[in-house]
């Protein structure tokens, strides 16, 4: 329950997430989380995790665990998130079950990662999906797309990434504001 969005747009990368963390139907603003930012940076990679608020500590604990990961391109993502999955199952005893049918077993969390290489997006079964202009993930999800995508031709990265999680913050009951908001560079190809 939450609302997070990557953004590309002329050189220039943002990521941005809202602050609500919520159990059931109770909701933990910024006002009484002294951590409220859903965004944490790891070796120049930015992460935003919907799922559990568990999976933030977890992801980047996993992080410094394993050495050498890489999350320059969609190939690379996947074999690092293959990596992890394992170490979360190993260490952090993950529950990979999810529906009966599914043909991989699940890690359980959502990842958008914002870096110098692009924006991308991770999904329970490691799919790996990037991005050319946005996207956005977790319950305003529908919300901040297409505010962003109305808004495309006006705005600069980090003023699309903002206007998507407002957005996202005015319709989802799940969440709200502050928001956090980290730009970047994106490397020449």
């Amino acid at each position: 329950m939450t609302t997070v969005v990557v953004v590309h747009k002329d050189g220039q990368i943002a990521i941005a997430a809202d602050s609500q963390s919520t159990f059931g139907d109770m909701r933990l603003g910024a006002v009484d989380d002294v951590r409220w930012n859903k965004i944490f940076q790891h070796e120049g990679n930015y992460f935003a995790i919907c799922g559990s608020a568990a999976h933030d500590l977890v992801l980047q604990s996993a992080l410094k665990k394993i050495k050498n990961l890489d999350f320059s391109s969609r190939a690379a993502i996947f074999e690092s998130f293959r990596k992890l999955h394992a170490k979360l199952k190993e260490d952090f005893y993950l529950k990979p079950e999810e529906e009966e049918d599914d043909p991989y077993e699940s890690s359980q969390m959502t990842v958008l990662i914002a870096n110098a290489h692009g924006i991308f997006g991770v999904y329970s079964l490691r799919e790996v999906y990037e991005f050319q202009r946005f996207w956005a993930m977790g319950s305003g999800r529908d919300f901040a797309i297409g505010a962003m995508h109305a808004l495309y031709d006006q705005l600069d990265a980090e003023g699309l990434a903002k206007v998507g999680i407002e957005a996202g913050c005015a319709f989802d009951v799940s969440s709200s504001l502050p928001m956090s908001v980290y730009q970047l560079v994106k490397q020449s190809s």
